[in-house]
């Protein structure tokens, strides 16, 4: 049996709640042996469980501390996926151990920060990848590398700059490209973010707290097809996250991490002057 550590900021939190489950359903049907052994997190939800009490309600052994996490687990998963300004420290952590590593979204606050993980993790020669679920919405499939022309993504959540990585997420996994200027427009609380990329393309990410998940894509001949997201993305991403801690590889090239990662900061930037084009520096 394979030992996970999770590593989090506050771990009564909506992942860390699911994954375990997830983790032990994914093992089964994959025919591997993991399970979620050990448990470290900064401070306690102030308004949930203790992690005390989260290790107690999911069998897991509680840690003391990051190191105590690496050097008990075999692979480990550092989740805050609302706290992206703590990745950076955990990777500082974690990654000298060597240990294949998993880091939820969002990957990192800005793009330097994502850059630096990587290096790190070059550096100590440690596995290392990064995704949003929705990367893994089957509903994806039919159009990733067939020549979109267009893209028009939507979505919501409770926050832009927390939510805006999911169709970031599903906006590079179709293009494999660079985006290199951003633009957002605002009507109330929606917003309108467009990005053109190297290639030509130019895409626009619609978010709205109450919009689903959701895509349409022109492509270069000129039809058009849509889908929402209903698929179970989740499921997606944990299988992937098990293959990855098996064989030390990601299904993808991590470069379009750091692209999802131009892409999410340079529409956020935008915002700052809205209805004008800008550049990342």
């Amino acid at each position: 049996m394979k030992k996970i550590g999770f590593i989090d900021y506050r771990i009564d939190e909506w992942h860390a709640n699911h994954y375990p489950e997830w983790i032990k359903n994914a093992a089964e049907a994959l025919k591997l042996d993991y399970t979620v052994a050990y448990a470290y997190a900064s401070e306690n939800a102030p308004d949930g469980r203790t992690t005390e009490e989260w290790c107690r309600d999911f069998g897991v052994e509680r840690c003391h501390s990051i190191d105590e996490v690496c050097q008990k687990s075999d692979v480990l998963l550092v989740l805050a996926p609302s706290n992206p300004e703590t990745h950076l420290g955990f990777a500082k952590a974690v990654l000298p151990y060597g240990k294949p590593t998993y880091i939820d979204k969002t990957f990192a606050p800005d793009t330097a920060t994502a850059l630096e993980i990587f290096a790190l993790a070059e550096a100590y020669h440690t596995p290392l990848f990064s995704s949003s679920a929705l990367r893994y919405s089957t509903e994806l499939d039919a159009w990733e590398g067939k020549g979109a022309k267009n893209i028009v993504t939507c979505g919501g959540g409770s926050n832009a700059p927390e939510y805006i990585i999911h169709q970031a997420e599903m906006v590079i996994r179709l293009l494999k490209d660079e985006p290199i200027e951003f633009k957002a427009e605002t009507q109330g609380t929606q917003i309108l973010f467009r990005a053109r990329f190297k290639k030509g393309v130019v895409t626009s990410m619609v978010y709205a707290r109450s919009l689903p998940f959701g895509v349409c894509v022109e492509m270069e001949s000129g039809e058009e097809q849509n889908a929402i997201m209903k698929s179970d993305s989740f499921a997606g991403l944990i299988r992937d996250i098990l293959r990855f801690y098996e064989t030390g590889k990601p299904c993808f090239d991590t470069k379009e991490t750091i692209n999802v990662m131009k892409l999410r900061e340079g529409s956020l930037r935008a915002l700052e002057t809205p209805e004008t084009w800008v550049k990342l520096k």
